[in-house]
């Protein structure tokens, strides 16, 4: 049986913004764990965000960058989850009604241009970070709050070459527009990449999510790694 991989990645941003998406809370590097976090972006009661405008411009700088429509209207809303580096219990995104729609990353692949078209961008916050040893793990939520955009393409990929023809152009894009620093060591840019396989004309397969790539040449082993496992299921 002959299967096609198709792919779809979700690129996280971090917007290169002096303070956090809705807190005045200075965004720093390196710091000394749960220093920067105030009533707001831990969620405490009675806590009154304020959108930071710079965020929202360079949300509009990164889809002007890659050819999308900005939105007149955009909203935001809450993503409600566990997790132990998300102090509020939700995510403030937009899913309904993101900045930006449509849009295009372009990128060389096999020595030909070929465009990838992305589905839409959307403004939302990071999540802390939990660091894990032998005996325990810690939170620290200096990050959480920060502002991001969320990049996300149509699942028009269909080869981990590709993927990794988009991502670096993508990353090129986004520094070059002034959008964000772009240090991966430092999760600047991280990625989500979404595999799955059918076969022609049929339906497609169950998806995988790998998360928080923030390496081409690992992104290209993970995915050529979950063509050969989900091949070998089908």
């Amino acid at each position: 049986m002959t299967l096609q991989p198709v792919i779809g990645i979700e690129c996280h941003v971090q917007l290169d913004t002096q303070t956090k998406l809705f807190c005045r809370c200075p965004v720093e590097e390196s710091s000394e764990p749960n220093r920067f976090i105030c009533e707001v972006c831990t969620g405490q009661p009675g806590s009154l965000p304020m959108l930071n405008a710079k965020a929202v411009v360079l949300g509009i700088r990164a889809g002007l960058a890659l050819g999308c429509q900005v939105q007149k209207v955009s909203a935001f809303d809450r993503k409600n989850y566990f997790y132990p580096d998300l102090p509020k219990g939700y995510q403030i995104t937009q899913h309904h009604y993101p900045i930006c729609q449509g849009g295009q990353v372009h990128a060389l692949v096999d020595g030909k241009p070929k465009a990838f078209d992305l589905s839409r961008i959307h403004l939302e916050e990071d999540s802390g970070k939990l660091h894990h040893d032998r005996d325990s793990s810690r939170v620290d939520w200096n990050r959480a709050g920060r502002a991001l955009v969320e990049i996300v393409s149509k699942p028009v990929l269909r080869s981990s070459e590709e993927a990794v023809a988009y991502m670096p152009s993508l990353h090129r894009t986004m520094v070059a527009a002034g959008v964000c620093k772009g240090d991966l060591e430092k999760g600047h840019m991280r990625f989500d990449v979404n595999v799955s396989m059918h076969p022609p004309n049929q339906a497609l397969g169950p998806r995988v999510e790998i998360k928080n790539l923030n390496s081409f040449r690992f992104a290209k082993k993970a995915i050529d790694q979950e063509l050969i496992r989900q091949t070998r299921i089908l």
